[in-house]
């Protein structure tokens, strides 16, 4: 393989790593603020909204986590 095959294919390996990389801190952010959200009173609708998802795709994400962590999930009236 030439230089700058090699060159380019390493381009491509970093920049799919970033993406990696970039996943996985928005999935940590995403928790953080999710669960801010739920103790502050949010709704799942609402977080959902924000999110621009439906209230069962982030409920199925995030309810078993948030249950673990001590966060009150009864029927809220916000």
């Amino acid at each position: 393989m030439r230089d700058d095959e090699l060159d380019e294919l390493g381009e491509i390996a970093d920049g799919l790593a970033s993406v990696v990389a970039l996943r996985r801190r928005a999935d940590q952010m995403e928790t953080l603020h999710v669960e801010r959200a739920m103790r502050a009173g949010w709704t799942w609708s609402q977080v959902a909204e924000a999110l621009g998802v439906t209230r069962q795709a982030v409920h199925m994400k995030h309810a078993k986590r948030l249950i673990e962590v001590g966060v009150d999930l009864r029927r809220r009236n916000v």
